[in-house]
C-alpha cells in the first residue's frame, strides 16, 4: 500500500470512529429506510423518456447513510461482485463528502451510476446487510450508490481514477456491454492500451439496447463511457469481430490479449404454432428497435408495431421492460404471461411493483400453446394452458404442470416473447481452439476467466448465458486482474 493510500485509510478510520461516537448503533438501527421518490404512475405509464425513480435528495441520502452500522466485518461487501468498499463510500455520504463517496465507488466500479439504477442490490449487497438479521430493511446501498454517482456528474467535477504509467501493451475488448466496459476500465487503470470493438453503432451493449430510458437514461450511460474515454480507452463501432476483423487480424495488429464480452443476443422462442405470425417478435428485437432505432416514431424507417392488446411472455426483468414499454407506446391492455406464480418470477420486485402501478396485468400460472392469426397473417388470439406448480426442478423453483383441459383464449394483436437468450455464436465459431459448451457459451477457468486459447479471456453473457449487469462487471474485473498477472509473467 502506498503512503498516500495509508494516510487515506487512516483518515477513513478516524471518520468512522467519530461517527460511531456521534450516534449509537441502536439509534442508527431505528432510523426508517428512506423511500425513493417516483414519478406518478398514471403519468409515467405514457411517458417513455422520463426516469421513473427520481433519486434521493442530499438530506435523504445523509439520513439513509446514518443507518449503516459500520460493521467490523462488513458482510455487504461479500455480496458485491465488483468489491466496492461499501462502508467507506456510505460514511463519506454521512459526513457530507459526496464527491469523495463517488471516488471510492470509482476505485472498483466503472459504472456506478448504472449499477445504482439496475443492479439487483436486494439479491447482492443488501441481502447481506446486518439489518436483515435484525428484522429490519437493509441499508439502501443501491440508492446511495446512485446518489453519489449522480452528485458527481451534476457537480461537473468528475474524477478520474488513479492510473498506472502507460506500458504500450495493446488489449482488445469484444463488446461494449457491462462486462467489456468493466474490463476496459480496470485494464486502462493498470496502464494498458485498450480498444473496445462494438458491432452496433452505439456504445453500451445491453445498457443501451436492452434497458429502456425510463429505467436507465442513455445520457447516464454516455457519461460513464466518457469517463472511460478520459482514461484512454478507445472505442470502435460498427465493427464485428469474427466477421469485419478476425482473431488473426487482432494478432497482426499487435493485440496481446483479448477479452470476449459479446453477450447473448440470440433470442429464444418456444417453438409453438403461430410464432411466425406478424406481430409476434422477441423482446430483443422489440427493445432494440425502440431503444436504438427510434422505432416508436411512426415516421422512422422501421417503425415498430404498437399494439393495443399486448402480451409479453416471461417473468424476468426483460419481460417487465418490454411490457412497460408497450404501455408507454399506447397499449390499452398490457399483459405478462408467466407459467409459474408471481413468487417464482426472477424479475426484481421493484420492476414488478412499477409494472402493476402502471396498469400491467399479470396472468400467472399460464403458458402459451398456440398463436392464432387472421386472414392477413397477423396474430389476433393466443391460447393459454393453465398450470399448477409441482415439485421443484433443477432451478430450485417448483415445476409448472399443465392442468388437463384447462385452456383459455385471449385476444391479442402483439406478442413479445421474453423466454431467455442464447450466446452470440460468432466468437465461439470463429476463434478456433475455444472450448464451447452445449449451450454455446465459452468455457473458461472460473477463477481467471481464461479460455482454452491462452490470450483469450471471456465474461458476461457469452460465458454465463444470461447474467445481471453487476455479475458481468464482476467477470470483467476478475479477467482484468488475471490477464494483467499473466502478461506481467511473460515480460
Amino acid at each position: 500500500m502506498t503512503t498516500e493510500n495509508t494516510i487515506a485509510a487512516r483518515r477513513a478510520e478516524a471518520w468512522r470512529e467519530e461517527l460511531r461516537k456521534a450516534m449509537k448503533n441502536k439509534e442508527r438501527a431505528d432510523i426508517p429506510r428512506v423511500h425513493m421518490p417516483e414519478l406518478d404512475a398514471e403519468y409515467r405509464s405514457r411517458n417513455r423518456t422520463e426516469e421513473v425513480n427520481l433519486g434521493l435528495t442530499a438530506e435523504q441520502a445523509v439520513t439513509e447513510a446514518k443507518r449503516c452500522l459500520d460493521c467490523p466485518k462488513p458482510t455487504c461487501m461479500q455480496g458485491c461482485p465488483v468489491e466496492i468498499n461499501i462502508p467507506t463510500f456510505i460514511k463519506n455520504i454521512e459526513r457530507g463528502a459526496f464527491g469523495e463517496a463517488a471516488k471510492v465507488l470509482k476505485e472498483t466500479s466503472a459504472l456506478p451510476a448504472v449499477c445504482g439504477r439496475v443492479c439487483p442490490q436486494e439479491k447482492q449487497c443488501e441481502s447481506k446487510c446486518i439489518h436483515i438479521k435484525m428484522g429490519k430493511p437493509a441499508v439502501a446501498i443501491g440508492y446511495l450508490e446512485r446518489f453519489a454517482a449522480d452528485y458527481e456528474r451534476e457537480s461537473g467535477e468528475i474524477s478520474t481514477p488513479d492510473m498506472a504509467p502507460a506500458n504500450q501493451i495493446k488489449i482488445a475488448v469484444v463488446g461494449s456491454g457491462p462486462a467489456g466496459l468493466s474490463f476496459a476500465g480496470d485494464m486502462a487503470k493498470l496502464g494498458y492500451e485498450v480498444t473496445v470493438f462494438e458491432a452496433l453503432h452505439e456504445i453500451g451493449g445491453v445498457l443501451k439496447y436492452g434497458i429502456p430510458e425510463f429505467r436507465l437514461p442513455n445520457h447516464i450511460v454516455d457519461v460513464e463511457i466518457e469517463g472511460l474515454r478520459k482514461m484512454g480507452v478507445k472505442f470502435i463501432t460498427n465493427c464485428i469481430v469474427g466477421k469485419t476483423i478476425s482473431y488473426e487480424d487482432l494478432h497482426a495488429d499487435g493485440f496481446k490479449g483479448i477479452f470476449a464480452a459479446s453477450g447473448a443476443g440470440l433470442p429464444n422462442f418456444m417453438n409453438i404454432p403461430g410464432e411466425n405470425l406478424i406481430g409476434v417478435m422477441s423482446s430483443n428485437e422489440y427493445l432494440t428497435r425502440v431503444n436504438l432505432m427510434d422505432a416508436a416514431n411512426p415516421e422512422s424507417d422501421t417503425p415498430v408495431l404498437q399494439g393495443k392488446n399486448v402480451a409479453v411472455i416471461g417473468g424476468g426483468n426483460t419481460a417487465m421492460d418490454s411490457v412497460r414499454t408497450a404501455r408507454r407506446l399506447g397499449a390499452d391492455r398490457a399483459m405478462i404471461i408467466y407459467r409459474r406464480s408471481e413468487e417464482e418470477m426472477p424479475a426484481r420486485l421493484e420492476e414488478v411493483k412499477h409494472a402493476k402501478e402502471e396498469g400491467v396485468e399479470f396472468l400467472t400460472l399460464h403458458n402459451p400453446i398456440e398463436y392464432i392469426g387472421d386472414e392477413k397473417g397477423h396474430v389476433k388470439q393466443m391460447r393459454l394452458q393453465t398450470m399448477v406448480l409441482g415439485e421443484p426442478d433443477a432451478s430450485g423453483r417448483r415445476r409448472p404442470v399443465p392442468v388437463e383441459g384447462a385452456i383459455i383464449t385471449v385476444e391479442v394483436d402483439e406478442v413479445i416473447v421474453s423466454v431467455g437468450v442464447s450466446p452470440n455464436p460468432l466468437i465461439p465459431s470463429t476463434f478456433h481452439g475455444l472450448d464451447v459448451s452445449k449451450w454455446g457459451t465459452i468455457i473458461v477457468n472460473e477463477d481467471t476467466m481464461q479460455s482454452t486459447l491462452p490470450d483469450v479471456y471471456a465474461g458476461g453473457d457469452i460465458v454465463r448465458g444470461g447474467a445481471t449487469v453487476i455479475l458481468a462487471m464482476g467477470d470483467g474485473r476478475k479477467a482484468a486482474a488475471a490477464m494483467d498477472q499473466a502478461l506481467k509473467q511473460q515480460t
